[in-house]
Parts: structure tokens; C-alpha cells; sequence
């Protein structure tokens, strides 16, 4: 509805009569008015370089640690060289939308090969790269399960808060029922999922490790839900899938996850990558597109689109997903930082992340802060301690260049992946000791 749309006012205001509000502003009644600005105090227009000097102060305010011991859902992982290396060639940049195959092969094949990397460190039988993020994924999941018999959705509370608030989101659009069955010790309770599952219910989400870094009994969580005719969605880390079961393995139906620890940078969240992949028996619900391998009148290989949904692009009206796009660029990377670790790297990379968890878990606990959860964990795990401990053991990390846990009801959410050095954790150690001694 900006100026640059080409509707006269009469058009725009027949347009805002059809939805039932009275002018542009009313569109975003959902927007505390605290979020609104009434004027943009705007300085006078600048030079080239006096613009560049004012964007480099204000970068400047920006605090980079040196060392990061936060996780929760976007993780400070190593990135080979060559990935950026190849990703920011310029014959790279290609269009994303490949509608045209004869001119495309380039991009199809990338999105191939991401595909062909993801079904290998899954398990699963097929996978697409149209998702914008993790928590859409998960969200995006749902509505691959609900028919007209099942419609109602459950996800566990152990799985991160804003991905839950995301499937709350869709799933109000939508009309799904969700519900959240509670923690038991920090973990999916059996007890109650087995309870919660009726004859209507279509899916059940999981997270693995889950949002406390706990890993699930995933195998036998998948068993409940199947044994209730549901679906069984699991929500994993890429890097951790090199070292544990694969959700296959577990019985999932559907897999998602957010792809940013396989060669994205941090970045301030975005832009991210949605994984999602599925069982053959959920090819034809899985949302954007997939790429298929073929060959030509002359037995050359080639790659085309195939099985993407004519409702996500013509008819969206029927369209069960609005992802129509792909995450072309951050799929690519993810396939380039694959391709440069392989699976030894890959490995590698998860073991030392894991066990350095471990150890700064154990040197924790002797300098005061015990776990709060028991239990096998991947790469990050809780601590117990009050609000008001934690924002100065925080505090302190920070004067030293370490950036903390995350706060997390009830303690500090930690995390550890190959790139944070010994000699890190124990000065992280050292300096939670001086706190806890004041």
C-alpha cells in the first residue's frame, strides 16, 4: 500500500473497505503504539564519505566478543575458507527462481546436491530448500499432517520458546488446535504425551537435543505417536545429526531444523535456513520445491524441478503453504560448507563441540553452579542458579570478552562448539568463582 504501488486513493481505499478496516494504519492494530514513530528525525543529506564515516561509528558501537558461550538456536561454528571463497563469486549470484531448466542447470544442480547432503545426514528419503528458517519449518510441518480426521497438533514444552510461537502463529492462521504437553525433569514427558494423543491427533513435535540441550528418548516417543496414528515431526541440529541417530533411525515422518550452523554466520539472525525432509510417503505434502535428476533426449544428466505445488504459485488460494521462493543463497552455502567439511569434518566438529560441554559442565559444578537437568546432552546444557546470580556472572563474562548463557528460568543456558578454546572455559570458570565468592 505504498506510494510506489500504483493504486489511486479511491482503489486503495475500495481495497481497505474489502477487509473491513477504514485506513492503512488499522492494518497493524496488532502493533503496540509504543513500536509507532511519528517523525523521522532525519539529518541533511551527506557526501559519500561522510556517510561511510557515520555508518562505521555506529558499527563501531556494536560489541563482538571473542568468546561465545550462548546457543539457543543460533551457534558460533567454524567456517572453512573456501565457503565464502566460492559463494561470493559473481557467476554465482544466479537468478533464485529456476522456472526455466535449459537455462538454470547451474542452481538446480546446487539445490540438488543440498538436497542429495540433507537426506544423507537425516536419513530421510526426500528434502526440499524453499524454507525461510528453523522455526517455519517447524510450523510449515504441521500443516504437512492435519486432514480432515486429524486436526489437532501437539508439541513438546522442551522445545525452543520462539518456535513454539511460531507454530502458534501459523496454527491460529489456519484453524489448527495446539497444544504444548509439558517438561518432566527437563525432558519430553512419555507419560503424558501418551495421555494428551487421541483418535484426531496429527502430529507430535519434537526437539532433539531439545531447547535445555537434554537428548530426547526419541526412539520411543516415536513410538507413542505412532501407535496413536500420528505423525512424528522431529526438530533437529545438523551438526549433532553427525554424531547421534538420525531421525530415520528414530521413526520421524518429517524432519525440520535450522541449517545457520552449517556455514552461515551468526549474522544478527539472519538470513537463516530452513531444513525440512520428509519420508516418500510424504513427498507430495512436503511445501516448496524439489529438484530432480534426470537426463536428456541425448543421455546427458540433467536437474529439473519436479513435484512442486501449481497451487503455491498460480492457485494460492488452495495453497496448504506460502513458501514459493527458495533460500537459494543460504542453501548453497550450507551445501559448499558440507561439501568442505564431508562427514569426518562434520564429525569432528560435533564431537569436540560435545565434549567441550561436557568439561565445562563438570568445572562448573565444582565452582558452584550444578546442572540443573540430569542427563545425556549434546552441546549445551543448563546450569542452576536465581535471576540475579546469573546477571552477574554474565556481567562479569562480559567485562572479560566473554559473552554468557543465555538467562533460562531457573539457571543459565550454556553452550560450547570447537571453535571456544580450554584455556576459554577455564578463565570462564575462574571468573564464575569470583562471582559466586562475592
Amino acid at each position: 500500500m505504498g506510494s510506489y504501488v500504483p493504486n489511486p486513493p479511491k482503489a486503495q481505499a475500495e481495497m481497505l473497505a474489502a477487509i473491513g478496516v477504514n485506513n492503512i494504519r488499522d492494518l497493524y492494530g496488532s502493533v503496540p503504539k509504543s513500536m509507532f514513530v511519528k517523525k523521522l528525525d532525519l539529518p541533511h543529506e551527506k557526501s559519500e564519505l561522510e556517510v561511510a564515516r557515520a555508518m562505521e561509528a555506529l558499527a563501531a558501537k556494536n560489541r563482538v566478543f571473542s568468546t561465545c558461550l550462548r546457543g539457543a538456536g543460533s551457534y558460533r561454528h567454524y567456517i572453512p575458507a573456501v565457503v565464502k571463497s566460492i559463494t561470493s563469486r559473481e557467476e554465482l549470484y544466479t537468478a533464485y527462481t529456476p522456472y526455466q531448466a535449459e537455462i538454470s542447470q547451474g542452481i538446480l544442480q546446487a539445490i540438488f546436491e543440498y538436497q542429495t547432503m540433507i537426506c544423507e545426514l537425516t536419513g530421510m528419503d526426500v528434502s526440499n530448500a524453499s524454507v525461510y528458517d528453523g522455526a517455519s519449518a517447524a510450523a510449515e510441518s504441521i500443516a504437512m499432517c492435519v486432514d480432515r480426521r486429524r486436526t489437532k497438533a501437539y508439541v513438546s514444552a522442551c522445545v525452543h520458546p520462539q518456535i513454539i510461537e511460531t507454530m502458534q502463529t501459523y496454527c491460529f492462521g489456519s484453524g489448527v488446535e495446539l497444544t504444548v504437553l509439558p517438561c518432566k525433569d527437563g525432558r519430553t514427558d512419555p507419560k503424558a504425551l501418551k495421555e494428551a494423543l487421541g483418535t484426531d491427533a496429527a502430529c507430535f513435535f519434537l526437539q532433539q537435543p531439545n531447547y535445555f540441550g537434554l537428548l530426547e528418548d526419541a526412539a520411543e516417543i516415536g513410538k507413542i505417536v505412532h501407535e496413536a496414528g500420528a505423525k512424528y515431526i522431529m526438530g533437529v541440529n545438523p551438526i549433532a545429526c553427525a554424531i547421534l541417530e538420525t531421525p530415520a533411525e528414530c521413526g520421524a515422518d518429517i524432519v525440520t531444523g535450522e541449517g545457520q550452523p552449517l556455514g552461515l554466520d551468526m549474522a544478527f539472525g539472519g538470513p537463516y535456513l530452513g531444513i525440512m525432509a520428509a519420508s516418500r510417503a510424504l513427498m507430495r505434502q512436503l511445501p516448496g520445491r524439489i529438484v530432480g535428476q534426470t537426463t536428456d533426449v541425448d543421455g546427458n544428466t540433467g536437474y529439473v524441478l519436479t513435484l512442486t505445488a501449481r497451487e503455491q504459485h498460480i492457485r494460492r488460494e488452495k495453497a496448504s503453504s506460502n513458501i514459493c521462493s527458495n533460500e537459494q543463497m543460504c542453501a548453497f552455502t550450507a551445501g559448499i560448507y558440507l561439501s568442505a567439511m564431508g562427514s569426518d569434518g562434520l564429525t569432528q566438529a560435533a564431537r569436540q563441540s560435545m565434549s567441550k560441554a561436557h568439561y565445562l559442565q563438570k568445572a562448573l559444578k565444582k565452582a558452584g553452579l550444578p546442572p540443573l537437568y540430569q542427563g545425556e546432552f549434546f552441546h549445551e546444557f543448563v546450569t542452576a542458579c536465581d535471576a540475579s546470580t546469573a546477571r552477574k556472572i554474565n556481567c562479569a563474562l562480559a567485562k572479560a570478552g566473554i559473552l554468557g548463557g543465555e538467562p533460562v528460568d531457573g539457571g543459565i543456558l550454556w553452550c560450547t562448539t570447537e571453535l571456544v578454546s580450554l584455556e576459554e572455559l577455564d578463565r570462564t570458570v575462574e571468573i564464575v568463582k569470583e562471582v559466586l565468592a562475592k
